[in-house]
């Protein structure tokens, strides 16, 4: 997915289009991933979990040599909607082996699995700039990461389960319904909180602390670092601590941080802020990802596919609602009101983890 970054500078010199159009390119990509989430559940009960991660991965090998080249907005637009179902068909997929190997292996896991997610991040967008750097083409670029997860499939696929639900009447889609649906808000809380110091971060220590843009993307680059080293020991802190003492003391850490970036004028201070809002939320949205693979209200791989969903809506329809926030009040009550959610999800961490 990171590696789509570096190349959109490149897709809107290619395309000649305005910030505005390749806006609205940029949702192809989100909308892909939101109706295919919700089916995921049902790929899995029919396909099995293994051969699920297998088509989506390739359906993502596919089209990202597609996403360098293609010509016109109308087949970057498809060619992003494809992708976007890829990656949000594997990442439910993703999640649901995940929860099975955490429950066969009977200890937590699953703030491991999730750090190799944000490493993934790092080094992706790295890798592809790096490659960008030393002269290659932006195809030649991504043919490099092609190779690169197609080693990794190799590897990786003849160790993955393939769990499916035996179930002949599993439904191609369902409306999450009570303890599920309750665990979706919390996820969309805690995406809508990443995606607020993604897209806002900047804007925020720009606005609020004079910090000179160039020194602005800071902010979430300590963010970024303090998530993957905080998901790294996430699962030793989990088995030390309790899931209960995480979950309370990570919101009530990111609400922490997030007032200090507000409301305290010193820059240095607004930095070290987003170091604990990245420590705070990094073991928050794993332990979602373990209580949803528990419950018994609907079927495991329904339930994860319903919550990821409601949960990366939050990524992607947060940044409107800040933006507007920010419009009608300021952008500093919008990060507080983010602040006020996150207490809601530490007030509500003993449901999550009885």
């Amino acid at each position: 997915m990171s590696a789509w970054a570096p190349l959109v500078p490149f897709a809107r010199e290619r395309l000649g289009v305005s910030d505005a159009s390749l806006g609205s390119l940029l949702l192809f990509l989100g909308a892909g991933s939101l109706i295919a989430m919700p089916l995921t559940g049902w790929l899995v009960a029919r396909f099995g979990c293994k051969n699920t991660m297998l088509c989506s991965s390739l359906l993502i090998m596919m089209m990202l040599p597609l996403l360098a080249i293609l010509p016109t907005p109308w087949m970057l637009a498809l060619a992003l909607a494809l992708f976007g179902a890829g990656l949000g068909t594997l990442d439910v997929a993703m999640n649901f082996q995940a929860v099975e190997v955490e429950k066969q292996a009977d200890r937590p896991m699953m703030s491991g699995f999730h750090a190799f997610y944000s490493l993934g991040g790092i080094i992706g967008a790295g890798a592809v700039s790096l490659l960008l750097w030393v002269g290659l083409t932006p195809v030649a670029a991504i043919g490099v990461i092609i190779v690169m997860l197609l080693l990794l499939m190799v590897f990786s696929l003849p160790h993955l389960l393939n769990e499916r639900i035996h179930q002949s009447d599993t439904p191609l889609f369902v409306i999450p319904r009570g303890w599920v649906a309750f665990l979706g808000l919390l996820c969309f809380i805690l995406f809508l909180a990443e995606g607020a110091v993604l897209d806002w971060g900047a804007l925020l220590l720009i606005q609020t602390r004079d910090l000179p843009v160039a020194q602005a993307g800071l902010g979430y680059a300590i963010f970024s670092v303090a998530m993957t080293i905080g998901r790294l020991t996430g699962d030793r802190v989990v088995k030390r601590f309790s899931r209960y003492s995480v979950m309370v003391s990570g919101c009530c850490l990111a609400a922490l941080g997030i007032a200090l970036a507000v409301w305290l004028p010193q820059p240095q201070i607004a930095l070290l802020a987003f170091l604990l809002v990245g420590f705070g939320l990094a073991n928050t949205v794993p332990m979602l990802f373990t209580a949803v693979g528990a419950q018994k209200t609907m079927p495991a791989n329904l339930a994860i596919s319903a919550m990821t969903t409601i949960g990366y809506t939050g990524i992607l329809t947060g940044p409107a609602l800040i933006g507007y926030i920010s419009q009608w009040l300021s952008l500093s009550i919008a990060f507080s009101l983010i602040a006020l959610l996150l207490l809601v999800v530490a007030a509500s961490a003993r449901l999550v983890t009885r």
